[in-house]
């Protein structure tokens, strides 16, 4: 589950509105005009790509669920299946995907579909240890331990028999993963899930070390994983460095060393030949978007599967009433965001699915730009109008800075459309998700990067009504119906219009406004070759190249 905090989740060069923070960012850009002296487009001689990156919250992949972290986690660790960088399913500890054709993959008579995986005899933990299947076992029901206190394993693992019963410590282990033998493993889910497999590629299902997880309260700062890359140094505020892992299972690591470096100005840092790539901050797009500018040449762009959004808990006060929620909609003019303070970087969205989802259609409407409906919404509600609701604070991630200039419009929008004054709260990324899952915001400003291209992993998990990760408190039984037909129906077209159905109604209800989809702006050195920018959270690092000559 990798949320965008808006604010802090601009990483690999996403514009993750960061409605707090405001950056189109690749790891955390940031800038300034900066000088113009040269960029050091030649090449490098040595075997190291240098970055800008985020300070992760948490690099146990059971636990984490931000997409700052899960940029390390992905490189450092791995599990079963993976994504390729055109989100394509691949299998990465197993020897291949599970499938009914290679016998992988079997419907049982009770309804019940057991996979069987066969793990690598290559496939080796970074202190060279190898991966068992009963070393799976015991990562799955790590994940699964009330103890490990992840907020995201339900999601993602619950669909497999026993997780449930081990979550709510009613069960010692996880009766549907099964050790065959040494390096065979099978899992059983409860019903046919179409998008199973999907799920096991995130990190929740990826595999730990048994002998250093236990015991071993600092065992982050230093993980044995099974990825591409290990982490070598992490000085926290400065630095972090990767080296590969020349043993890696899929093929060694092109790059020696990633160096991440946690602060600085991305375009002045990227000017003086310090870092190789670079997001660009909303301030110095319009330069390299210019094409007599030096750096045009050398600036890329693209859509991200992700979404900005508002939060409406639909169980506080005022926001009870869909015609509360309506309205607070209606009263934001997402146009001229984008226009006057966004400088047209990215796009509005039109609903809560984005371009690249086969769901996807232009026909979604959410609530329009009307301040005039919309005061007679609140008229009309059990409110009765602006001066009958309650005090309102919208919550977001942060430091104690200023808020951003998208959340300062937006609460400007509200006071002169609807005459409400809504008050803004910042609070720590670390509590900040908490406090969202247990409903102690009214309003809250959030995004949310796809884990992999599927609408049940937007939809279904922030919109079933019984979803863990439900975090407006929605509900809607219509909903709920075409949403689980939507887990079990086939890929195509009929599956599709239950989504397209389900995402409408969501839409009329408002739990969620949705405000911009979102793109990439990068810098990247010429000598770079192969710097891939997938459209979610996957290993990609291994891929790149440097030109040495």
């Amino acid at each position: 589950m990798n949320r965008l905090i808006l604010g802090v989740f601009g990483f690999m060069g996403v514009l993750v509105l960061a409605i707090g923070v405001l950056v189109i960012v690749l790891v955390v850009g940031g800038g300034d005009d900066g000088d113009n002296g040269d960029t050091g487009g030649g090449p490098r001689g040595e075997s190291e790509l240098r970055l800008l990156g985020p300070e992760p919250s948490d690099l146990d992949p059971h636990r984490a669920q931000d997409a700052d972290s899960a940029l390390y986690i992905v490189e450092i660790f791995g599990g079963l299946v993976t994504l390729d960088p055109d989100l394509n399913l691949q299998p990465d500890l197993a020897e291949e995907i599970p499938t009914e054709e290679n016998g992988g993959k079997v419907v049982n008579e009770d309804g019940t579909v057991s996979y069987t995986f066969k793990i690598r005899r290559d496939a080796l933990f970074h202190d060279r240890k190898p991966v068992n299947a009963s070393v799976v076992k015991f990562s799955l029901e790590r994940a699964a331990d009330p103890a490990t206190q992840s907020l995201v394993s339900e999601f993602f693992l619950g669909d497999i028999i026993g997780v449930k019963e081990k979550l709510r410590g009613e069960a010692d282990e996880v009766s549907g993963v099964r050790v065959v033998d040494q390096f065979t493993i099978e899992i059983t889910i409860e019903r046919e899930i179409t998008s199973f497999l999907f799920k096991l590629t995130y990190p929740t299902a990826y595999v730990v070390d048994e002998a250093q997880v236990g015991g071993n309260a600092n065992w982050t700062r230093n993980p044995n994983g099974t990825g591409p890359y290990k982490l070598d140094e992490w000085r926290l505020g400065e630095l972090i460095v990767l080296e590969a892992n020349t043993r890696y299972h899929l093929g060694a690591p092109n790059i020696a060393t990633i160096r991440y470096l946690l602060t600085g100005t991305g375009i002045t840092l990227y000017e003086r030949d310090e870092v190789d790539v670079t997001g660009v901050a909303l301030d110095d797009l319009t330069r390299v978007q210019d094409t007599t500018d030096r750096l045009n040449a050398e600036y890329h762009s693209g859509e991200r599967l992700s979404i900005s959004y508002l939060g409406f808990n639909t169980n506080a006060p005022p926001f009870d009433d869909v015609k509360v929620r309506r309205a607070f909609a209606m009263a934001i003019d997402k146009d001229e965001l984008v226009r006057e303070v966004l400088n047209d970087a990215i796009p509005v969205a039109n609903g809560l699915l984005m371009p690249g989802l086969k769901a996807y259609t232009e026909d979604a409407q959410d609530p329009p730009f009307d301040p005039e409906r919309a005061l007679e919404l609140l008229a009309e509600s059990k409110y009765g109008g602006p001066e009958g609701l309650p005090e309102i604070t919208m919550a977001e991630s942060g430091t104690g800075a200023a808020s951003g200039p998208v959340t300062l419009v937006i609460q400007e929008m509200w006071l002169d459309h609807l005459g409400v004054d809504v008050g803004l709260q910042q609070s720590q990324s670390e509590t900040f998700f908490q406090d969202v899952n247990e409903g102690r915001f009214q309003l809250f400003a959030l995004g949310w990067i796809m884990d992999y291209p599927d609408e049940e992993n937007l939809l279904n998990i922030h919109f079933d009504s019984e979803s863990p990760n439900n975090d407006t408190f929605y509900e809607n039984a219509e909903v709920d119906a075409l949403l689980r037909q939507g887990l079990i129906e086939p890929l195509g077209p009929a599956r599709n219009e239950l989504y397209r159905e389900a995402e409408q109604l969501i839409l009329d209800d408002v739990p969620w406004f949705p405000l911009f989809f979102s793109r990439f702006h990068v810098l990247i050195k010429p000598y770079v070759n192969n710097y891939l920018i997938p459209a979610a959270v996957v290993p990609r690092l291994r891929f790149i190249t440097l030109d040495t000559e």
